[in-house]
Order: C-alpha cells, then sequence, then structure tokens
C-alpha cells in the first residue's frame, strides 16, 4: 500500500484516541527506556536480607522517564490534532508546533529554566519537522518482496 494511501486509514480514530495513544506509546517506551538507563547507572549493591532499595529506585527511575515520555507524546500528539483541525491542513508545520510545545513544557519544566526550554521546544521541532516533511517514513518501498525461499521452480537437472 502507497504511504499517500495509508495518511486516509488513519483518520478513522479521533483526536482524543490519537493523544491517548500517543500518551501511552509514550509511557511504554519510556518505561523500557527507564530500564535501560537504570542497568547504566551505579546501582547499589543489594545485601542478602534487603533487595528492596535497588528494587524502588529501579521502578522509581522506570516511572520518571516513562511518564516524562508519556507527557511528552500526549502534549505533542494532542496540539498536533488541535492544530490540524484548526488550519484544516495536514503538513509539517503542525508537527512542527507540536514538538516545540511539548519539548518546551514538559523538559523546560524539568530543567527549570528559559534556555532548557527553548532549546528542547527548538530540537523536537526540528526532527519533528524533518519526520514529517521527508514523508513520514524512514523506508521507501521498491516494489520488491523477499521471501525466506526460492519462489522459482527448479528443473529436475539442478535437484
Amino acid at each position: 500500500m502507497d504511504p499517500s494511501e495509508l495518511r486516509y486509514l488513519e483518520d478513522e480514530d479521533t483526536p482524543t484516541m490519537k493523544t491517548i495513544k500517543g500518551a501511552t506509546t509514550g509511557l511504554v517506551a519510556g518505561t523500557i527506556w527507564g530500564t535501560v538507563v537504570t542497568t547504566w547507572y551505579d546501582v547499589p549493591r543489594v545485601e542478602r536480607s534487603v533487595a528492596l532499595p535497588g528494587l524502588i529506585r529501579t521502578l522509581k527511575m522506570m516511572g520518571n522517564y516513562g511518564m516524562t515520555f508519556a507527557a511528552i507524546g500526549g502534549v505533542y500528539i494532542g496540539v498536533e490534532q488541535v492544530l490540524q483541525n484548526y488550519r484544516m491542513r495536514r503538513d509539517f508545520i503542525n508537527g512542527a508546533v507540536g514538538g516545540f510545545v511539548a519539548g518546551a513544557t514538559i523538559l523546560g519544566f524539568k530543567g527549570r529554566s528559559i534556555s532548557t526550554a527553548i532549546s528542547a521546544g527548538t530540537a523536537l521541532a526540528v526532527t519533528l519537522a524533518a519526520i514529517d516533511a521527508g514523508g513520514q517514513t524512514t523506508r521507501t518501498d521498491v516494489g520488491k518482496e523477499y521471501y525466506p525461499y526460492t519462489t522459482k521452480k527448479r528443473s529436475a537437472a539442478e535437484s
């Protein structure tokens, strides 16, 4: 199916449902990323009788990353949907504004400075505008299908 045709299939979801899906996806991705980051940090050595502090620290970090990613995903998709319905257009500007608002509000709030907010907003806006302007895909379909087996019939002499 052509990527331009896929855009029309996703219009079955309401803006609210898309926002919920974005936040949920962010929560799952953030929790997984939090797990990875936790393994990189120096987790305190756990003694035999006291296993709980390491587990609590890991769960807190997973929750922190999960909630941050969920908030970014929800704000981004929400702002993008509001702009799409207001402007009656689907272009890279909606994604760029959504990315800027998400980065500036969520990451700026966590960084507690205006310069961090502007930097994070700009970084997300540029990244998401580039993805949206590039056709919203990371690869191009060339029409070839690859099978784990051959589809050609072999003659008796080749067998």
